[in-house]
């Protein structure tokens, strides 16, 4: 009941910059920290009683100073991306949330046409509305820098491999293929929507990957472009539910030849969601149908497994994430990868 309310008040420490202020300038009052950030004292210790609770930010009882506790045991750029999560949840998130029934009864983004008067998805509302943009996608910046080197580090693509980025937006995947992997000699290829192809190239330019890299615009529901020796599929299936995931398995199936290798990151439930590492399920059941899609979901690993195989697809390898090791991270994500088989 309180999530609401515990969320905006560490958002705000975050945000008036007392966090910030506390890193660099250890012991300061509430007083000092008010005249620093232009707020009532008062105000600021009311905030920081949560902080100080929770034993992110420490207080001492003789001074009256605050300092970074547990928060000063995160590196920087990780509680950076805590931050980054959180604001996601404040713009994206709590009014959308409000519509959270109304969504669901009708499979569709209830409060995206409340708020905004968009018909669609989020992933097609942020190419109009900068707000919702520029927090989603800085979020998921920091979900891909803090995941991809692990899928790197877990999956093997042969060198001189010819490989599809499914989905792969504006070509980050594609330039972490090329920065990430091992193996050399690859030509990485973004495919998505055709209007993604000029800021797609471009990124290639800028990041000099160009020569190795190539875009193909196209639907991923009516087909997937064939040639390709590996397809990535990562950040993707979890927005739908098992028939879009099923057609999408089945066109990779379709366009890999024998011995093609796909290779899926994706956020996965633990086949036991009593289990602590099932954070997830707190987040993405209201992210996934009120807020981005009106459908979808992260599933266990088992399940994806599961749809793997009855696409026709042979799973070599499914493991997930440890959270313990992922600080800042939501939830764990899970790799799959698969063979096409005779």
């Amino acid at each position: 009941m309180v999530g609401p309310s515990r969320l905006m008040t560490l958002l705000s420490c975050f945000e008036l910059g007392i966090i910030d202020l506390l890193r660099d300038k250890p012991g300061m009052t509430a007083a000092e920290l008010g005249e620093a950030v232009g707020a009532n004292p008062a105000a600021v210790e009311q905030l920081l009683h949560l902080p100080v609770k929770e034993g992110f930010v420490a207080r001492d009882a003789e001074t009256g100073g605050y300092r970074l506790d547990a928060f000063g045991r995160i590196a920087p750029i990780r509680l950076r991306q805590v931050r980054e999560i959180m604001d996601m949840v404040k713009v994206v998130m709590l009014r959308q949330m409000f519509y959270l029934t109304e969504s669901v009864r009708s499979g569709s983004l209830v409060g995206l046409k409340e708020l905004y008067d968009f018909d669609g998805n989020l992933y097609e509302a942020v190419g109009e509305h900068r707000d919702l943009r520029e927090s989603w996608a800085t979020m998921m910046d920091g979900v891909t820098t803090l995941t991809d080197p692990w899928f790197f580090r877990n999956i093997d693509i042969p060198r001189g491999a010819r490989v599809l980025d499914l989905a792969g937006n504006t070509g980050l995947g594609a330039i972490l293929t090329h920065q990430l992997s091992e193996s050399s000699g690859l030509h990485v290829t973004t495919f998505d929507l055709p209007e993604k192809q000029e800021e797609c190239l471009a990124n290639f330019r800028s990041h000099g990957v160009a020569e190795r890299s190539s875009f193909i615009g196209g639907d991923v529901f009516a087909s997937v472009p064939a040639g390709f020796d590996v397809v990535l599929v990562k950040h993707f299936l979890d927005m739908f539910d098992k028939r879009d995931v099923v057609r999408i398995l089945t066109n990779v199936y379709q366009a890999l030849d024998v011995g093609g290798q796909v290779n899926i990151l994706v956020p996965v439930y633990p086949d036991d969601i009593t289990e602590a590492s099932s954070a997830g399920v707190d987040i993405f059941p209201a992210y996934f149908l009120a807020c981005t899609m009106g459908q979808g979901g992260p599933q266990q690993l088992s399940t994806y497994r599961k749809w793997l195989e009855e696409c026709g697809f042979k799973v070599t390898k499914a493991i997930a994430q440890d959270l313990t090791a992922m600080p800042g991270a939501l939830i764990a994500h899970g790799i799959l990868s698969a063979t096409k088989v005779a």
